[in-house]
């Protein structure tokens, strides 16, 4: 990894589309920052991009002194590519932003202000977002569950742009889990943290990456990779539905009793067939899932690979 000077803040930006917003943003990011700080740098983190924003990025690494980028040699996702540009990111004070210019680049001073105040995180919260009806509700009900099942109290205003000191990156760095998720990671790490409010502006082409089916897995794979309480539902779960067909065979033994069942051993049969084999097929489902987890973390495979890194000196 190349070395440099002291930097004070580093601007990590993952790249995935977008192309046409970069230059914009790094025109707005080098008025956030000139003046701000005696020294920045922007790391932009192509994530195997289809528009081929990589092109773009070595011109801007050409134009501007303080622009690094570091190409991935195929799609890990946001978060890999996050850690990625955390792991080249050499200021004193991290930015993570998207690229999609929702993030405001005006917000880092505000973001920086508070910081050295004495806090070690400062998130940004978006309280009035620039999105559609139902990506706001789709995101709170995300939030929402991910919050109940990793038993993390989770704002939905709050997502990956912010501003982490230095150790609190370190300690982020030191999860080598295979599954990234930067929010719940830097919520996980601790450390004095506080949220401020921020503008949020609309989506260059006001669309997103997250299908529904992408935010499914991946709230199911950050559920397992962070918490065991799956685990612990499916055992309230069997003992609630112990409990319950433990009434309905007091219903049909008073019944039978009664005379009033026509075919004898059928509603029983039926119930309990019915009520073990979905039982069953939960259970297998929950623990192949965290087997399923266990079989990727022992393979050590790397969180990304990265392919190209460019900085002004090359």
């Amino acid at each position: 990894m190349p070395q440099s000077d002291r930097v004070t803040i580093t601007v990590v930006v993952p790249v995935y589309g977008y192309r046409s917003s970069l230059q914009p943003l790094i025109t707005r990011l080098e008025k956030a920052l000139h003046g701000l700080v005696p020294t920045h740098e922007i790391l932009l983190i192509e994530d195997g991009c289809p528009d081929h924003s990589w092109g773009e990025i070595e011109e801007l690494v050409k134009k501007y002194s303080f622009v690094k980028g570091v190409k991935l040699s195929r799609n890990f996702g946001q978060h890999e590519a996050i850690t990625a540009g955390l792991s080249y990111a050499q200021g004193d004070w991290v930015v993570v932003m998207d690229c999609d210019l929702q993030d405001r680049p005006e917000e880092i001073p505000s973001l920086y202000n508070k910081a050295i105040e004495g806090y070690d995180i400062v998130f940004a919260r978006r309280v009035y977002r620039q999105d559609s009806l139902i990506k706001k509700m789709s995101s709170r009900l995300f939030y929402g569950v991910l919050g109940y099942l990793t038993d993390t109290k989770i704002d939905a205003t709050v997502a990956n742009f912010g501003i982490y000191s230095r150790k609190v990156i370190q300690a982020v760095l030191s999860m080598r889990e295979s599954l990234r998720y930067f929010p719940v990671m830097v919520r996980w790490v601790g450390f004095s943290s506080i949220g401020i409010e921020v503008k949020h502006d609309e989506s260059v082409n006001g669309g997103t990456s997250y299908s529904f089916s992408k935010l499914f897995r991946l709230a199911l794979g950050v559920m397992v990779s962070f918490s065991d309480k799956p685990l612990r539902l499916i055992i309230k779960l069997g003992f609630f539905m112990s409990l319950l067909s433990s009434f309905y065979a007091v219903r049909i033994i008073i019944q039978a009793l009664g005379g009033n069942i026509e075919v004898l051993g059928w509603p029983s049969v039926m119930v309990s067939l019915w009520f073990i084999a979905g039982m069953l097929a939960m259970i297998l489902g929950v623990l192949g899932m965290y087997v399923g987890k266990i079989f990727d973390e022992v393979k050590h495979r790397p969180v990304y690979i990265v392919e190209k890194f460019l900085n002004a000196n090359d």
